[in-house]
C-alpha cells in the first residue's frame, strides 16, 4: 500500500516538475529566432526496440508515430521547412524483411498525407527527395499521390529523404550539369555554386539552419552533405521514439545561443 502511494506521489511530482521545466524552457525560446529549415535524422528505432525487448518492426512503428508528433511541434514553432532522413540508399542493404517493412511503412505514411488534418490545416507541401526510381512501384504511387495532393500548399514544406544519400545527390547534380553542358544548354564557365544548388534534390529550399540527430550518434551519415556546410548541429542522447517536446525545444535553445558567422 505504502509502496503504491509512494510511486503515485513520485509520478505526480515528476509530472509537475516536467510542466514547470517545460514552461521555463518555452519562456526562454519563444522570443528568439526560430530556424526556417530543420533537418531531422531519425535514429535509434531499432536500439529502442531492443532495449525494451521488442523486434525492430515495432521500433520502426513507434518511430513512425513519433514523427507525426514532432512535425506538429515544428509547425507550432513556426518552422517553415522540415527535411527528414527516412531511408538511405545504404539502408537497402538491411535484411529483406526489414526493408519490406520499411517500404510498407513509407507507403502508409505517404497515403496518410491525403487525410492528415495537420498537413492540410498547416498547408504543408510534401515531396520525396532521393533516388525515388529505386523504390517499389507501390511506394512511388503513394508518393505521387501525396505530392499531387499538396503541390499547391506554400506555408510549410516537408521533404522526405527516401532512397537518399548525400554523395548520390551530389553525383546526380553533377551528372545533370554534365548532360546540360553536353547538350549545349550550359557553358562550363557558367557553373558556380548557385547553378550546382539548383540541380540538387532540395532545389528551391534554403539550407538547413539546424540539423538534429537522435540516439547519441554524432555524425551526419551522408545527410544533406552539400546543404549542411553552415548548419548548426545538435546531437541528442535519446532514441528517436523517446524524443520529447522539451528535447526539441532544448535543441532550439542551443541553436539560439550559437553565434552563426557563416565563415566571416
Amino acid at each position: 500500500m505504502i509502496s503504491s502511494l509512494y510511486k503515485a506521489l513520485t509520478r505526480r511530482i515528476f509530472k509537475l516538475a516536467y510542466k514547470v521545466y517545460e514552461k521555463k524552457l518555452w519562456n526562454e525560446i519563444k522570443g528568439g529566432p526560430i530556424p526556417a529549415h530543420v533537418g531531422l535524422i531519425l535514429d535509434g528505432n531499432r536500439r529502442w526496440a531492443r532495449k525494451i525487448g521488442l523486434n525492430h518492426a515495432l521500433g520502426h512503428e513507434a518511430g513512425f508515430e513519433k514523427l507525426k508528433e514532432v512535425l506538429r511541434w515544428c509547425w507550432e514553432l513556426g518552422v517553415k521547412t522540415v527535411t527528414i532522413y527516412a531511408f538511405s540508399t545504404e539502408n537497402f542493404r538491411r535484411s529483406k524483411d526489414e526493408v519490406e517493412h520499411l517500404m510498407k511503412l513509407a507507403e502508409r505514411g505517404f497515403k496518410e498525407v491525403l487525410a492528415n488534418e495537420d498537413i492540410h490545416k498547416n498547408k504543408v507541401q510534401v515531396r520525396a527527395i532521393g533516388r525515388v526510381d529505386l523504390l517499389p512501384d507501390f511506394v512511388k504511387k503513394a508518393i505521387e499521390e501525396a505530392e499531387a495532393a499538396t503541390k499547391s500548399y506554400d506555408r510549410h514544406r516537408l521533404n522526405v529523404a527516401i532512397a537518399y544519400g548525400g554523395r548520390a545527390e551530389i553525383v546526380d547534380a553533377a551528372k545533370r550539369i554534365a548532360y546540360e553542358v553536353q547538350e549545349g544548354k550550359l557553358k562550363p564557365d557558367e557553373i558556380d555554386e548557385e547553378v550546382f544548388e539548383q540541380r540538387l534534390y532540395t532545389s528551391g529550399d534554403p539550407d538547413p539552419d539546424l540539423i538534429i540527430r537522435t540516439s547519441g550518434e554524432e555524425r551526419l551519415s551522408g545527410f544533406l552533405l552539400w546543404q549542411s556546410a553552415y548548419s548548426e548541429l545538435c546531437f541528442l542522447d535519446v532514441y528517436w521514439p523517446d524524443i520529447r517536446k522539451i528535447d526539441l525545444w532544448r535543441a532550439i535553445r542551443t541553436y539560439q545561443r550559437r553565434q552563426r558567422r557563416f565563415g566571416l
